[in-house]
């Protein structure tokens, strides 16, 4: 039986509980459509509307808090009025730099409500990378959480912000209530805020629906991270497309997300869907295994967020009488992988599964609308899946200088073709933009957004996440670009030359980090080399792996055998090499002998 056909049964099979959704799926369909750039539908007026349907319903559950629709509304009102006194206007842009608490989303809504746009600082990053990334959108302002400012004074002296008081905080404690004491050189933006009007804002000349809400960091080939924007239509189309058409999301319902909100998966999917429902989202600063049930049951969650990552560490904990004990059935994510997607919804008893395939910057996105296994749905984008160059992100052009699709069930790059509906947002940087599409690839003139993911069709348009291709790799739910690594090691000072790329792991999600370098001087010390990454890098790109050897072997034009080095892996066959590793809960890089690697393969160490 083909691939059509089975899918096609599959969805034959759903269709009772598609027409039960069918309301919402209307519903969705009309906010996920929208094109008119200059529509007054906005992240602000999504809150506002949920403030006047629902004002006594919880908006935000968060450890002891509990805010509502009404409350949250009134607050970012109270933000939206302090910015504006601050001589914030339509077009500007503000950075946040806070952990996963209330005030981030509060803060976004606040300055969505006068189309100041927010950049969504990594809470991980630190030194150069940091400075880096708040340089890219030249913000008038930075909102820096209690929980971070150690990490954002190393680099408040570099930063030359166009504010006379540029850098504002917030207490790590309930804001609304307590304000804390603001360190020298930060005004302390909750007590001002708290003098502020909290009717919503009234202007001459409100946000449009394509005006840019946000920006995400997002690591790439350039070495450092880009800075995409994301207009007020991101957060419309999750509504109508995640909230609505995959989830129907109702005010009943809480979603339990733990993922960061400097990410589009947090941020705009996860509370896109809850905008859509006048639900409630209950957030926890960080994932935690073993208190996620806990918190799901405390909080009564029925939906949560997820990348694939969760679900392996949640199936690594020991299985429990309490495994089914919750009212969660469904989740909303990516990157859930073929061989414990069955295992993950048979133990936890999940009913729906909205495997989604996005990215912040991209064109577009896929969706699981018809709950079915070990896809990440379809798209009514048009795309294309094509060949390229293995182990790069590469297409291949035959001789006419035209692209090839791959034939039905091969893995393809993806690539999204850029119309007036699909435009490509793109990043703050022209020239990264730029080197993101490829023009001509069928036909004279046309665009196509280059991904740099590999899919494969399993029927009926319905496509399967395979790898990630390039420069970058994914690791604890991170991408990590590897030339932003290498050039971190070159500035160290201890080798002479490195070469960064991810491996596999057996029973990991995504590729950990692993160099090959080549050391500069006889008294090379890895465990200082350990304590620099750890200084200039977020945790997840620091290297897993190490491989030191004496020469790194190149092609006939001096390019790398990246492939090859890769495949190598962390093996010891190489002779007159030593690899190293950073094993789980260890203070220095270990070396691998034969036993280790074998515990390493087996599953011994939760990486």
């Amino acid at each position: 039986m083909s691939q059509d056909k089975v899918r096609a049964m599959d969805i034959a099979r759903r269709l009772p509980g598609i027409m039960k959704r069918f309301p919402a799926i209307a519903k969705g369909l009309y906010y996920y459509s929208i094109k008119d750039a200059q529509k007054t539908i906005t992240l602000g007026t999504l809150v506002e509307n949920n403030a006047e349907k629902y004002a006594n319903r919880p908006a935000i559950l968060f450890e002891d808090r509990s805010i509502t629709w009404g409350d949250f509304n009134a607050w970012s009102n109270r933000i939206a009025g302090y910015f504006q006194a601050q001589g914030l206007k339509k077009g500007d842009s503000i950075a946040v730099f806070l952990e996963n608490r209330p005030e981030v989303l509060a803060v976004i809504a606040g300055a969505a409500k006068i189309g100041v746009a927010c950049a969504m600082l990594n809470s991980a990053q630190k030194g150069k990378v940091l400075e880096h990334s708040i340089n890219l959108v030249t913000p008038k302002m930075v909102v820096v959480g209690e929980e971070l400012v150690s990490a954002f004074d190393d680099v408040k002296a570099s930063l030359q912000l166009d504010h006379p008081t540029p850098f504002l905080f917030l207490a790590d404690t309930n804001t609304l209530n307590v304000f804390g004491d603001a360190p020298s050189g930060y005004a302390n933006m909750a007590q001002q805020v708290s003098t502020i009007n909290s009717d919503n804002p009234v202007l001459s000349d409100p946000p449009r629906t394509g005006d840019t809400a946000i920006y995400l960091f997002t690591s790439g080939t350039t070495g450092l991270p880009k800075a995409a924007p994301g207009s007020h239509n991101k957060f419309l189309k999750a509504y109508g497309g995640f909230g609505l058409m995959s989830l129907a999301m109702k005010p009943e319902d809480v979603f339990y997300c733990t993922l960061p909100l400097y990410h589009g998966t947090g941020l705009v999917v996860c509370w896109g869907s809850v905008l859509a429902g006048g639900s409630a989202l209950a957030l926890r600063r960080k994932f935690s295994a073993s208190a996620f049930w806990d918190d799901v049951r405390r909080y009564d969650a029925t939906v949560f967020g997820y990348i694939g990552e969760l679900c392996r560490y949640l199936l690594n904990q020991p299985p429990s009488e309490q495994d089914r004990n919750h009212g969660l059935t469904k989740m909303l994510g990516n990157g859930l992988r073929p061989s414990i997607w069955k295992e993950f919804k048979e133990r936890f008893g999940i009913e729906t599964i909205s495997e989604l395939y996005a990215s912040s910057e991209g064109n577009i996105g896929f969706s699981n609308f018809f709950n079915l296994d070990n896809t990440v749905g379809m798209s009514t984008a048009s795309y294309k899946l094509v060949k390229f160059h293995d182990g790069t992100r590469d297409p291949v052009r035959n001789d006419k200088g035209t692209m090839q699709e791959v034939a039905k069930g091969d893995p393809g790059l993806l690539v999204g073709e850029i119309t007036k509906k699909w435009s490509f947002e793109g990043y703050t940087q022209k020239e990264a933009t730029e080197k993101s599409i490829l023009r001509d690839a069928f036909k004279k003139g046309d665009a196509w957004f280059n991904t740099g993911d590999v899919l494969r069709e399993i029927g009926c348009r319905h496509l399967q996440f395979v790898d990630r291709m390039g420069d970058t790799y994914r690791w604890k739910g991170e991408n990590v670009s590897t030339n932003e690594v290498e050039n971190i090691l070159d500035g160290s000072g201890m080798v002479e030359e490195a070469i960064v790329y991810g491996v596999e792991i057996p029973k990991t999600n995504g590729k950990a980090g692993m160099v090959t370098l080549v050391p500069n001087s006889e008294t090379f010390d890895i465990d200082k080399l350990l304590g620099f990454l750890r200084d200039n890098l977020p945790a997840y790109a620091v290297p897993v792996f190490v491989r030191v050897t004496q020469a790194i072997e190149k092609t006939g034009t001096f390019k790398y055998r990246k492939v090859d080095i890769q495949k190598a892996g962390y093996a010891l066959e190489r002779p007159h090499e030593e690899v190293f590793a950073w094993l789980p809960k260890t203070d220095g890089y270990i070396r691998l002998t034969p036993e280790l690697v074998s515990e390493i393969d087996s599953g011994q160490f939760n990486f």
